[in-house]
């Protein structure tokens, strides 16, 4: 009768083959134009900037995934393995602050991103004509943007605005820009310029502010008082004619 033996092997032996699978599915590392680690792009306005994701410690084929925030990325089928490369084209202003992540299809947690810091001088936009009635409020509203932030100011006519505390009101945020002009006056027409200036150039948007006379109030309460005074009046009329009318009836 044969024996049958079982091949036995070294209790550390099982340990040690987890332990390698283990380093080779974590070992695996990507990298986007030559970092390793997430990172911020700088760039201008430009025709076109291209991103290439490269695998690598990996001696297999491994998928990879684009996304743009947390939107995922069409490719094509020879861009997907070991090395993938997307293109941004053109580069502009709604590119800034958006975030570009490379990630390994079968461990996701295995990524590399990129933040595009597109640069850019001022962009101004607003109403260009307003007009108002004579003492009333009005707000000039500059919408600007810039990457860097420019320095803001507003111009009246050419010149430097002086502003004036009870009649002027400025407010300022990351990409507006308002000048509140308190009970107008004819002397307040003309034309007021929203200068925005930043390193990479400056930028300017005229609102033409016309300030139209004072209309006359309707007198509402005269009116409703001289229909009161009707009314009584005819009563009064109909009351002291009163016998009159029961005779002809």
């Amino acid at each position: 009768m044969v024996q049958r033996r079982s091949l036995a092997l070294p209790h550390g032996v099982p340990v040690l083959a987890l332990s390698f699978l283990a380093c080779v599915a974590t070992g695996v590392e990507l990298s986007v134009n030559n970092h390793a680690a997430d990172f911020t792009l700088s760039t201008g306005l430009s025709p076109a900037i291209s991103l290439s994701c490269l695998v690598h410690n990996s001696s297999q084929a491994e998928e990879l995934l684009w996304y743009r925030g947390a939107g995922q990325v069409d490719l094509k089928d020879g861009n997907k393995v070991n090395i993938s490369n997307i293109c941004i084209s053109p580069v502009n202003e709604s590119d800034n602050g958006v975030t570009f992540t490379c990630r390994l299809a079968r461990d996701k947690a295995v990524q590399v991103s990129v933040t595009l810091d597109v640069q850019f001088p001022p962009q101004l936009s607003g109403e260009e004509t307003l007009q108002v009635e004579e003492e009333k409020d009005v707000t000039l509203t500059c919408n600007s943007k810039s990457n860097p932030q420019g320095q803001s100011t507003w111009l009246k006519d050419n010149q430097s605005l002086t502003l004036q505390q009870s009649h002027h009101k400025l407010y300022q945020t990351s990409e507006v820009f308002q000048l509140s002009i308190s009970k107008v006056q004819k002397s307040d027409n003309g034309t007021y310029t929203c200068l925005v200036e930043s390193r990479l150039g400056n930028g300017t948007r005229d609102f033409h502010l016309i300030v139209e006379d004072k209309k006359p109030v309707f007198p509402k309460e005269a009116v409703i008082a001289a229909v009161v005074v009707v009314t009584i009046t005819i009563l009064f009329g109909i009351v002291a004619q009163k016998d009159k009318f029961l005779k002809v009836w």
